[in-house]
């Protein structure tokens, strides 16, 4: 049983494009001024000589002059393809601009069921029906995918909120017609899973200067994404130019807990740096005057002269120094 429901189950074929070389419109519009004047020339000739026979040749002409001909002229701007589907068969695409003519019957590919892009809001819809129809036209120029703002959870379990752009151009016409429902709504849908996907990947933020963060690490974070699309997207036909960050915060209900954290976790590596050059200029300073023999200085003296010299280096404040005339055993 599950061996027939298996083999029932058709395999996906993934399509290639190919590249076709159309035909001069040029030509073809003289042969259809050429059959228009003759059917013309009939009709007239028909009526002159009250020779009705005639009409039916013009009549045919003319319907073939309007059916066979008209239909398939049509003109490619640069950065633009059309896909030739005649009666549901894929015959091939045309990237070259200019003006040509093909089958009539090629597919206009002309959609009525209207999808909404995710990320696009509301007028989404109108625009997908009309770059989805025209003759199966396919823009190759580049375009921008600006995404929402979306709310995730970082590597951390830190809600943050996330945007990024995404530059990106169909590459392959086949695929890109053949294999998904709808392209664009391919590449919206599936940007925005990628971005998820990344957030959930890196720490928004880490003391850890080895890590890779979202905020320390943006352009190979964006890297990272630009390959992600790359791979989803090579399904679609499509390609990625760019991708990059465009918004990167604490979600509202925990920044103000973060920036407290950051501000605390930057005060105290501040203070280590002071500690740490504290230490070595007190050190400096004991072997110098060692190494120079100004003064002997016994255990209790050195630890005073310490003492003193850490206060001095690490005090926040301005530090108003003591003249003592005495000795430290009175």
């Amino acid at each position: 049983m599950n061996a027939v429901s298996n083999a029932a189950i058709p395999s996906t074929t993934f399509h290639k494009e190919r590249i076709v070389t159309p035909k001069k419109g040029a030509p073809m519009l003289l042969l259809f001024f050429v059959l228009l004047i003759a059917a013309i020339a009939l009709i007239v000739y028909a009526a002159a000589n009250e020779q009705p026979l005639f009409v039916i040749p013009a009549v045919l002409l003319f319907f073939l002059d309007l059916i066979g001909i008209l239909p398939g002229f049509y003109t490619l701007q640069p950065n633009e393809a059309r896909v030739l589907v005649l009666f549901g068969s894929y015959k091939g695409t045309v990237r070259a601009d200019g003006f040509f003519w093909g089958h009539p019957f090629f597919s206009n590919g002309a959609r009525q069921s209207i999808t909404p892009l995710t990320v696009a809001g509301k007028d989404a819809a109108i625009q997908v029906a009309k770059r989805s129809s025209g003759r199966n036209k396919i823009s190759l120029r580049a375009r921008t995918l600006n995404s929402d703002i979306l709310k995730v959870n970082d590597l951390r379990g830190n809600p943050i909120e996330i945007a990024a752009v995404v530059v990106w151009r169909v590459q392959d016409t086949a695929q890109a017609s053949f294999d998904v429902d709808n392209y664009e709504n391919y590449v919206a849908t599936q940007s925005e899973s990628a971005l998820r996907h990344l957030a959930n990947l890196y720490a928004y933020d880490d003391n850890n200067p080895n890590d890779t963060t979202l905020r320390r690490n943006v352009d190979e974070v964006s890297a990272a994404l630009c390959r992600e699309l790359t791979e989803r997207l090579s399904k679609a036909g499509v390609t990625v130019d760019e991708a990059r960050l465009t918004h990167l915060a604490y979600a509202s209900e925990i920044a103000q807990v973060m920036l407290r954290s950051q501000q605390a976790d930057a005060v105290i590596a501040a203070r280590q740096k002071i500690v740490q050059g504290a230490v070595g200029m007190v050190d400096m300073a004991l072997s110098e005057l060692a190494a120079k023999q100004v003064v002997t200085l016994d255990d209790e003296r050195r630890a005073a002269m310490v003492s003193n010299l850490m206060v001095v280096l690490c005090a926040e404040s301005e530090v108003h120094p003591v003249v003592n005339t005495g000795t430290l055993y009175n």
